[in-house]
């Protein structure tokens, strides 16, 4: 039997993936931290790694570059998953020897099991595994694809596949469901308990916000900040699991923004804070809504950026690709008005200070455009006082960032006011704290 190490500090998304493992005939153990997990690795010799990049003690990179400069787990298979948001990490994790990394917004159990057979038992008719992540590594986008070469499996197999039968066995294992109706109803008892939990599970975010917001001290808005963190990351993976798209694509950011300004606190603004509001608020929303197929795909979003330094526009812009949000830039509010005025945009994001028309005023005029009339607008500018943030409500805008911003708070504004946008309007108010 095939030895599966899994290290993954989420105690809920480890046990769904050794239920699953288990049912097709792995030996799973789960270690819940980075440091027990590596000590784990040298003891129990796993013939594969189940490896989440985002760990306490010990994170997985730092795990994954030790063991590969060990020669006992030069070849040991090695698969990961990890945030799409979170600088760099995708680029280092194939550097540093991953053989599959996946976006763990958007990984299920069976993505998993297909990525350990086609890596353990390369040679044997399985099915290769779908969804690697992709990432953009300015200018060009990378795709985390397998490292490339043979891997060999440690221990000893008898057939080319773990589930290889013959006579009596295989008319027994023809009458067992299959590995598709195995998923389906594994995937439907965690739906059923996702949603379940759900008011729980937001009750506890929105606590944790409270204290957040109204921490004594630098100290203690830190932790709560990093308990916020887990829970949002602890929501991605259910939410992947359970097949829920629109959830875990807003909580992968979400938890990459919580993760960047918990390691760097001094990057926590009044618009930061805002945005960490927002969100959770917004959380709320797709817990009643937001449960049903992605809408994020069809037809594709598209955001227009108004913005005439070029610099910045790049930037929005490259923020927006990194979330895969399909935006157009242009440095001309004039020649925006008249794009506004012929088609339809899932979000607008205007700068303030533009020569011939302020974003103010742009937005005041797109408001009485047919096409642009509920189109969402955010502010991006270093206009941030009292004054300019009433102003771009009296205009009709609907947010505002402050300049400089984080790429990936950008990204978290974008998918809430995207995902609002798109999913059916509410019947009735449902215990919103914020107005949307």
């Amino acid at each position: 039997m095939m030895k599966i190490l899994i290290i993954e500090d989420d105690p809920i998304i480890a046990n769904i993936y050794r239920t699953r493992l288990e049912k097709e005939g792995f030996q799973v153990e789960i270690a819940a931290d980075g440091q027990t997990g590596f000590y784990r690795i040298h003891e129990s010799h796993p013939d594969a790694l189940l490896l989440d990049l985002m760990l306490p003690k010990i994170d997985g990179l730092q795990i994954l570059r030790k063991i590969r400069a060990q020669k006992a787990f030069a070849n040991l298979p090695v698969i990961v998953f990890t945030n799409a948001y979170v600088p760099n990490m995708i680029h280092e994790a194939n550097k540093a020897g991953a053989n599959v990394v996946f976006n763990k917004a958007a990984l299920t159990p069976r993505q998993i099991i297909d990525a350990l057979n086609s890596t353990l038992f390369p040679n044997a008719p399985v099915n290769q595994p779908t969804g690697p992540v992709t990432a953009p590594a300015a200018p060009v986008t990378e795709s985390a694809a397998p490292v490339t070469g043979p891997v060999e499996p440690t221990g000893q197999i008898d057939t080319a596949h773990p589930y290889s039968n013959s006579g009596h066995e295989m008319q027994a294992e023809a009458k067992k469901p299959s590995s598709s109706e195995l998923d389906a109803a594994f995937q439907k008892d965690l739906l059923g308990s996702f949603i379940q939990s759900a008011p729980n599970t937001l009750s506890a975010l929105r606590k944790l916000l409270h204290e957040f917001l109204r921490s004594p001290t630098d100290q203690a808005r830190l932790e709560q900040l990093m308990e916020m963190y887990r829970k949002v990351h602890s929501i991605t993976g259910n939410a992947a699991v359970v097949g829920l798209d629109n959830i875990a694509q807003m909580c992968s950011a979400f938890e990459a923004l919580l993760k960047e300004l918990s390691e760097k606190p001094k990057n926590i603004s009044p618009s930061c804070m805002r945005t960490i509001a927002h969100a959770v608020d917004f959380l709320g929303v797709l817990f009643e809504r937001g449960t049903g197929p992605s809408v994020l795909g069809h037809p594709p979003v598209e955001i227009l950026v108004v913005d005439d330094e070029v610099i910045s526009r790049r930037a929005i812009i490259y923020a927006l690709d990194k979330a895969q949000l399909k935006s157009e830039g242009l440095e001309d509010p004039m020649a925006a008005y008249k794009l506004l005025g012929e088609k339809r945009f899932d979000l607008i994001i205007l700068d303030v200070d533009m020569p011939g028309m302020n974003g103010f005023e742009l937005c005041t005029k797109l408001r009485s455009l047919p096409l642009s009339q509920s189109t969402p607008v955010i502010f991006v500018t270093s206009m941030t006082d009292f004054e300019s943030r009433a102003r771009s409500s009296l205009s009709g805008g609907n947010d505002l960032i402050a300049k400089p911003f984080f790429f990936i708070e950008l990204t978290v504004k974008a998918f809430i006011y995207v995902l609002k946008g798109r999913i059916a309007p509410p019947q009735k108010q449902v215990g919103s704290a914020m107005a949307f």
